[in-house]
C-alpha cells in the first residue's frame, strides 16, 4: 500500500514581478507557478487547493471568520514502517501432513 506524507502551505496572495509578464493575471499565476514549482523541486506533488475558515480576532473581545487559500502537497514515504505482510506459521502450517480441511499432505507415500 502507497503512504503518503502532506504539505499545505498558504497560498500567495500577490503576483510575482517576472520578465515578460504583463497584467495583474499573469504574474498571480507566475507566483502559484512558482510556488509549487519550488515545492515540486523536494519532491512534493501538488494534490489541490483548498479555502479554509479561520477565526481571527476582530477588535478585544469579537472575532471574525475569515478564509484562507491553501495549496496541498504530496510526496510518497518508504515503507520502512509498513508491517511486516509475511506469511504467519501457525500450527496447522508447521508441517505436520494434514491441511487445515483433514487431508493428507505426506507427498512421500504413495497413493493407490
Amino acid at each position: 500500500m502507497q503512504r503518503f506524507e502532506y504539505k499545505v502551505v498558504p497560498a500567495p496572495r500577490r503576483g510575482h514581478k517576472g520578465k515578460g509578464l504583463k497584467g495583474a493575471e499573469a504574474r498571480f499565476a507566475y507566483a502559484f507557478e512558482t510556488v509549487i514549482n519550488d515545492a515540486a523541486a523536494d519532491g512534493w506533488e501538488y494534490l489541490r487547493t483548498d479555502t479554509l475558515p479561520a477565526e481571527e480576532r476582530s477588535g478585544i473581545a469579537s472575532k471574525q471568520t475569515i478564509y484562507q487559500n491553501m495549496l496541498v502537497f504530496r510526496r510518497q514515504v518508504a515503507d520502512a514502517q509498513a508491517p511486516d505482510t509475511a506469511p504467519v506459521e501457525t500450527q496447522d502450517d508447521a508441517g505436520d501432513g494434514h491441511d487445515t480441511d483433514g487431508a493428507d499432505q505426506d507427498h512421500d507415500t504413495p497413493t493407490t
